[in-house]
């Protein structure tokens, strides 16, 4: 899943690494002429200008997301074109017949999934716009490679590769991007991030209704071109983005000294520069592996993310099953992506505009019932009105999953903590990858009562662990607000400087 992937007052993790000292001990090559950046001519006691804030965001902004949203976009689409490769030509010339199909889509997880936490420590220690970019071409070149399969297991072999590839990158750019920004402006960016992923779907579903026209060409078939113009297109751009992606705060070379020591004091100021995480310990360890956040979090990501899963790998088929053909079912999935992107956006804005995230992730599982139910009850409905639950499936759905994680990332405090969070949370949430490439059986067309109901299942499942992660989190605010944290103050202090979000000063946010 799908992606992708933050925020804080005396709530949020202190998440932009310290100038000097600390950022070595971070493994995070710090620039040259930041020395001396905090000599700049507002002292650290005076409150930031407002004005000067916005201005830095902005520009933060455009040199931030544009380009990973085009490299997550691209990543989606070469990770779900087998679904419109599939409905031209691609099941009768390969044989994908049974669950063959479905073992495609499946072992690609398999990589996914275990390389995800491996990755992001790796990232940690690495310029970010080399790792991601050169990840970017080489799955681009798998991509392209599926175009010349002439068996199925080639083909299998090539969606293990692929899915190799892209592990590191959803994890990847959510650590990334959290170290530039406050908690409750990063959940709008996150999801504005997240609607690449339909812009992929509608893209893709675009893309192949005009790639159909050169079935024959050269002699290739038309779902062969899809593999290859798409594998293409990826590889070209990864050549640039290794220019344009941004590396770690303190090297990123769009920002001067003074604007660095800012953007260092605005989010300490946002999180307290007591909730740290700089070094990876016994002790480190232990407050990662035992922090329910984490879990929750990543069991809400997992039961909510089944929805982006289940419509990007069969829309295109279940649009058929409606009784649209090849052509007309690809165009019809652009009007749910287009629609689901602008809520996403929105319901976005609203829950930074809030602060709040806990009531928007029930908001969408309830909006995705609405589409499941439908579609589990439609005998004698009409195609149009299945055509509609797909937009509440879908809008549902994707409302929740970038809120999950931007939700518990800005409940995480700390260099390493962030990391493995990040890493920990998308692994386990990407294993319903396999799920819902395992439920859409052919035998059950064209009602598919299991993949709809396990979907929703899910949802809730996602439902259920967002609101044990909201009591949580409630009752561990109330006890620290009363001083009954206080006592961790009395440790070593190294212990309380290497604390995290486990430091009493530290509040979540709901």
């Amino acid at each position: 899943m799908i992606h992708q992937a933050t925020a804080m007052t005396s709530e949020k993790r202190s998440s932009c690494p310290q100038i000097g000292k600390d950022v070595l001990m971070n493994h995070i090559p710090i620039s040259p002429d930041i020395e001396g950046a905090t000599d700049s001519k507002a002292k650290d006691t005076d409150p930031i200008d407002s004005h000067v804030e916005r201005r830095l965001r902005w520009k933060i902004d455009l040199h931030v997301y544009p380009i990973l949203y085009v490299m997550y976009a691209l990543a989606f689409l070469d990770r779900i074109n087998i679904s419109n490769a599939r409905i031209q030509g691609l099941t009768e010339d390969l044989e994908l017949h049974g669950n063959r199909f479905n073992i495609a889509l499946f072992v690609y997880f398999i990589p996914y999934i275990l390389l995800e936490i491996p990755s992001n420590m790796l990232i940690k220690r690495v310029r970010p716009s080399w790792y991601l970019s050169g990840l970017m071409f080489t799955w681009g070149i798998v991509n392209m490679s599926m175009g010349f399969v002439k068996t199925y297991a080639q083909l299998v072999v090539l969606r293990f590769l692929l899915g190799a590839l892209e592990a590191g990158v959803i994890p990847g750019i959510v650590y990334l991007t959290s170290m530039y920004y406050k908690r409750h402006d990063f959940q709008v960016r996150m999801s504005f991030f997240f609607t690449s992923v339909v812009v992929a779907g509608a893209v893709g579903g675009l893309l192949a209704y005009a790639i159909a026209d050169l079935d024959g060409q050269l002699n290739i078939r038309a779902w062969r071109w899809i593999f290859i113009i798409e594998g293409a297109v990826t590889a070209f751009i990864a050549l640039i983005a290794v220019f344009l992606i941004v590396d770690w705060p303190p090297q990123a070379r769009f920002l001067s000294a003074e604007e660095k020591a800012l953007l260092t004091r605005i989010l300490a100021e946002d999180g307290g520069d007591k909730a740290r995480m700089d070094v990876l310990n016994r002790q480190a360890y232990k407050l990662i592996f035992r922090d329910f956040k984490i879990w929750l979090g990543s069991l809400m990501y997992l039961g909510v993310g089944a929805t982006g899963y289940s419509l990007v790998f069969f829309m295109p088929t279940i649009l058929v099953e409606f009784g649209w053909k090849a052509r007309e079912a690809q165009v019809h999935s652009i009007p749910v992506y287009a629609v689901t992107a602008v809520v996403m956006v929105l319901v976005a804005w609203l829950s930074d505009r809030l602060r709040h995230r806990y009531g928007f992730i029930l908001l969408g599982c309830s909006l995705a019932t609405i589409g499941y139910g439908i579609l589990l009850g439609q005998d004698g409905l009409s195609r149009n009105v299945k055509y509609g639950a797909l937009f509440f499936a879908s809008v549902g759905g994707y409302i929740a999953t970038p809120m999950a994680l931007a939700w518990l990332s800005n409940n995480i405090s700390g260099q390493w903590k962030s990391a493995f969070s990040a890493g920990i949370q998308v692994t386990v949430g990407n294993i319903v990858g396999v799920v819902s490439a395992n439920v859409f059986l052919e035998r059950e067309a064209p009602k598919y009562r299991t993949g709809y109901g396990t979907a929703l299942a899910f949802n809730w499942l996602g439902g259920v662990a967002a609101t044990a992660m909201f009591v949580g989190m409630l009752l561990e605010n109330r006890k620290r607000d009363a001083g009954g944290r206080d006592y961790r103050l009395s440790r070593p202090d190294e212990e309380v400087r290497n604390m995290g979000d486990d430091h009493p000063s530290f509040r979540f946010t709901l």
